[in-house]
């Protein structure tokens, strides 16, 4: 599936943490995202994990020791920051954190960073009093202003047996924190995007509730590519099972009522609004206490209309919704363009392969406030996104 990451070469540095086995994993991820990966090892690092295990991963040769004469590159440091797209140190130790501070290149992986001009992830793998130490405070904050995007640490247990910050992220969030790296600079930064996802929940009793077939996946997918084009992006989610993605703000809400309480208190700030969610059309008027129990009788639901969010959203920003259709649906989509004054509507049929709840791609058609009509070929989301994101951009009032 295409992202971020394809086609990217990305150097990862490893340094010496028992975090080590880790960075395994985010190889691993990073060569299915679709990116390159060159691996540089402090001495420390190959006392944890095998250069092996790595070149097994990424089938490239790995680099420690900038004086390898059987090294494919000439000169190590140079080669390989003149083709890195993003460095990223993971894990990043105390020490290593140290000599980057201060510039220091005295091994393979400081001369490449010295030597690099692209974006650089530090992600932290310490020990809690370590990581609050005055001077690892100081040095991430000189990394920081440097432009550094530092990952972490995360809370847990470490390898001490104490429980507390400077466990090294997850490699989701590791991802999300390389793609936010190489495209926060990007055409939408500057600009502030809220998206709306997941389908919303309106209770009946404790137990049951009204929804809609909603993965998120495509919400999340043009949360994640507005960041990564460097938007802030607030993500206003309904309960779904996808993981938090990593630096952008995050409401979680159940209800359509809730849903819109969130997005009205960010539209002062956005550029632009999309409303991937499936937010529900009705609402029971009442909810019961307690669990309603099953009798001999038919039960009937007296049933209220929830707010239409898009409809009663005020403000100058781009206006995108989403038409989930099952027939007519250039015709339906078309509708709500005028009868919600969007900007654009993207219409999909549910019925088509590829387009189903859940699924990783989309086959969609973009219908702009003029209802000209664009019909995309299936895509990953992600991709979809990118195109969506596309004519937001055109469509901006600066």
């Amino acid at each position: 599936m295409a992202g971020a990451l394809t086609d990217k070469h990305v150097v990862l540095g490893v340094t010496g943490s028992i975090a080590c086995y880790k960075a395994l994993d985010l190889a691993s991820k990073l060569m299915q995202a679709g990116a390159l990966v060159d691996t540089i090892m402090s001495y420390g690092a190959t006392q944890f994990v095998t250069p092996l295990a790595f070149r097994s991963i990424t089938h490239r040769a790995v680099v420690t020791d900038s004086f390898d004469p059987d090294s494919e590159y000439s000169v190590e440091h140079v080669a390989l920051a003149q083709q890195a797209d993003v460095i990223v140190v993971a894990p990043a130790t105390v020490h290593c954190i140290a000599k980057l501070a201060l510039g220091l290149a005295d091994d393979p992986l400081t001369t490449t960073i010295v030597a690099a001009k692209c974006p650089l992830v530090v992600a932290p793998a310490m020990d809690g009093n370590m990581y609050d130490h005055p001077a690892t405070q100081a040095n991430l904050a000189t990394l920081q202003k440097r432009g550094v995007v530092i990952a972490g640490p995360g809370t847990g247990r470490l390898a001490s047996g104490l429980t507390g910050v400077g466990r090294l992220l997850e490699t989701p969030e590791l991802l999300g924190h390389i793609s936010y790296a190489m495209g926060k600079n990007g055409d939408l930064a500057g600009k502030t995007v809220v998206v709306s996802a997941g389908g919303t929940m309106e209770p009946i009793d404790p137990v049951r509730v009204i929804t809609n077939h909603s993965s998120g996946k495509m919400g999340y997918a043009l949360a994640e590519a507005a960041r990564d084009r460097g938007a802030d992006v607030v993500l206003v989610t309904a309960p779904t099972s996808l993981p938090e993605p990593a630096l952008m703000k995050v409401v979680q809400v159940r209800t359509a009522e809730q849903m819109w309480q969130a997005i009205q208190s960010h539209l002062k700030k956005a550029d632009a609004l999309i409303m991937a969610a499936a937010v529900a059309d009705y609402r029971p008027t009442e909810a019961a206490d307690q669990k309603i129990k099953k009798a001999d009788d038919d039960l009937s639901i007296s049933l209220a209309k929830t707010t239409d969010i898009l409809k009663s959203a005020k403000g100058d920003f781009v206006r995108v919704g989403f038409a989930a259709e099952s027939q007519n649906l250039v015709e339906n989509a078309k509708a709500k363009v005028g009868s919600k004054q969007l900007d654009l509507i993207v219409a999909n049929d549910i019925t088509a392969e590829g387009s189903g709840f859940g699924s990783d791609t989309n086959k969609v058609t973009l219908i702009d406030r003029e209802l000209a009509v664009e019909e995309l070929p299936l895509l990953s989301k992600y991709d979809v996104s990118n195109r969506i994101l596309d004519r937001v951009k055109r469509l901006f009032r600066d």
